[in-house]
C-alpha cells in the first residue's frame, strides 16, 4: 500500500516480530502515516461508517445463527424464539435487520459522494471497479437475508425474484430450479440461500481490503480533485480522520439507534410477520426499500427479459462510468452544468425509489418509464457529452491553496465543503 512509514520497533520483541512479519509498519504506513488530503470533508467518513457497520452485521449474525433453524417447518418460529426467549435477542435481530438498512444508507451516500467528486476517474477505476462488486455482493446478501424469516413477503419476495432469472434465454430455468433447488420456492431454497447469506458477508470482507487497498496504492481523491503535489498537501491519516471518523461513526450511531430502540419495524414490511403461506399472496409484493429504483426499472419495462436486463443494466452501467466521463476534470465543485445534472440524476433515483414502492399501474408505469429512461441517459448520454460541451471553473493550483482560499488554514482536518476559485 501507499504511504511510508518511518516506524523504528524499539521493543525487543517488536524488533523480532518485524524484521520476520513487517505487519506493524504495514499497519502505519497504511492507516497511521499514511499521507491524505488535508481537506477531506464529512463525505469521505462513510468509507469508515460503512467498515464499523459491516462489523456489526457479521458479529451480530454470528450470534443470530446459533439461535436459528433453516427449515420452512422451523424458521418463522425460531425467529419468534430468538425475540422471545433469547437474551438481547430482541436487540441482536433489531440490530441486525436495521444494519441492513443502515448499510444501505451509508453506501448510497458513500456511491453519491463518488459520483459527485469524480473518484471514479483515472487512476481510481479499479478502486471504483471494487466498490461496485461489493454494492452487487451487498444486495444478494440482503436479498437472501429477507428470505431467511420465512414470512409471507420473504416467501413470496424470493419467489418473484428468482422466477426473473427464468427469462434469461437457454440457462434461465436451469439458474432458476439451482436456486430452487427444485421445481417451487422451498426447504432446499431456504437452506440454500441460508448458506450464501452466511457466506456472502466474508466475501465483502475480503473485497473491501482489496478495495482499501487499490484507493491507498493510488492515493485518495479529495474534493478539489487535484492531486497533492507536496507534503503541505497533506496530514498524517490519524489522529486527524481518525478522530473525524469516530465523531461521524458516533452522529451515525444515533441514528441507528434512534431505529432499534423506537421504531425497529419501520423500514421493514408488516406481512412479515406472518408465516409463508404458498396459497395465500399478499396484495401488494415489494422488495426492501433499497431495492426499489431497480424493482421500478424492473417494471418499467412490460417485457419480461427486457425488464431483468435493463434491471442489472443499472448496475453494469457503473463498471464502465470511468469511461463514459469524458470530462478531464475530477471534481462536481468545479463543473457548473454537471452539478446541475447531477442533482437532477439525484432526484431522479429517490424517485425510482418511490415509484417501486407504488402499484405497477396507471401513471405510476408512465413516471417509472421516464425515469428509467433519464437513468440511463445520464449515464450513456449526458455525461459523455458533458465532457465536450461544459466550461468548467478554474481549478486551485494545489490542495493547499484550496484550504487558505476556504478560510480552513486553521483547521484543516475540518473543511467541510468543497472550494470555489473565482
Amino acid at each position: 500500500m501507499a504511504g511510508h512509514s518511518e516506524y523504528v520497533p524499539q521493543s525487543a520483541a517488536a524488533k523480532w516480530l518485524e524484521s520476520r512479519l513487517p505487519v506493524i509498519s504495514l499497519v502505519r504506513g497504511s492507516f497511521v502515516d499514511f499521507p491524505t488530503p488535508k481537506n477531506l470533508n464529512y463525505w469521505w467518513t462513510f468509507g469508515g461508517i460503512l467498515f464499523f457497520v459491516l462489523i456489526s452485521q457479521i458479529i451480530t449474525g454470528i450470534v443470530l445463527v446459533m439461535h436459528y433453524t433453516p427449515s420452512t417447518a422451523a424458521a418463522f418460529n425460531s425467529v419468534e424464539h430468538i425475540m422471545r426467549d433469547v437474551n438481547f435477542g430482541w436487540l441482536l435481530r433489531y440490530l441486525h435487520s436495521n444494519g441492513a438498512s443502515m448499510f444501505f444508507i451509508a453506501v448510497y451516500i458513500h456511491i453519491f459522494r463518488g459520483l459527485y467528486y469524480g473518484s471514479y476517474k483515472a487512476p481510481r477505476e479499479i478502486s471504483w471497479i471494487l466498490g461496485v462488486i461489493i454494492f452487487l455482493i451487498m444486495m444478494a446478501t440482503a436479498f437472501m437475508g429477507y428470505v431467511l424469516p420465512w414470512g409471507q413477503m420473504s416467501f413470496w419476495g424470493a419467489t418473484v425474484i428468482t422466477n426473473l432469472f427464468g427469462a434469461l434465454p437457454v440457462i434461465g430455468e436451469t439458474i432458476v430450479t439451482w436456486l430452487w433447488g427444485g421445481f417451487a420456492v422451498d426447504n432446499p431454497t431456504l437452506n440454500r440461500f441460508f448458506s450464501l447469506h452466511y457466506l456472502l458477508p466474508f466475501m465483502i470482507f475480503g473485497v473491501v481490503i482489496l478495495h482499501v487497498w487499490a484507493f491507498h496504492t493510488t492515493g485518495n481523491n479529495n474534493p478539489t480533485g487535484v492531486h497533492p503535489k507536496s507534503k503541505q498537501d497533506t496530514i498524517p491519516f490519524h489522529p486527524y480522520y481518525t478522530v473525524k471518523d469516530a465523531f461521524a461513526i458516533v452522529v451515525f450511531m444515533i441514528l441507528f439507534a434512534w431505529f432499534v430502540f423506537y421504531s425497529p419495524n419501520y423500514m421493514g414490511h408488516p406481512d412479515n410477520y406472518i408465516e409463508a403461506n404458498p396459497l395465500v399472496t399478499p396484495a401488494h409484493i415489494v422488495p426492501e426499500w433499497y431495492f426499489l429504483p431497480f424493482y421500478a426499472i424492473l417494471r418499467a419495462v412490460p417485457d419480461k427479459l427486457g425488464g431483468v436486463l435493463l434491471m442489472f443494466g443499472a448496475i453494469a452501467v457503473l463498471f464502465i462510468l470511468p469511461w463514459l466521463d469524458t470530462s478531464k476534470v475530477r471534481s462536481g465543485a468545479y463543473r457548473p452544468l454537471f452539478k446541475q445534472f447531477f442533482w437532477i440524476f439525484a432526484v431522479n433515483a429517490v424517485a425510482l425509489g418511490y415509484l417501486g414502492a407504488m402499484p405497477a399501474e396507471g401513471i405510476y408505469v408512465i413516471l417509472s418509464r421516464i425515469c428509467t429512461a433519464y437513468y440511463f441517459a445520464h449515464f450513456l448520454l449526458i455525461l459523455p457529452l458533458l465532457g465536450f460541451l461544459e466550461r468548467p471553473t478554474p481549478l486551485p493550483a494545489s490542495i493547499s491553496e484550496a484550504v487558505l482560499k476556504d478560510g480552513g488554514s486553521g483547521s484543516p482536518a475540518g473543511a467541510v465543503s468543497a472550494p470555489q476559485t473565482k
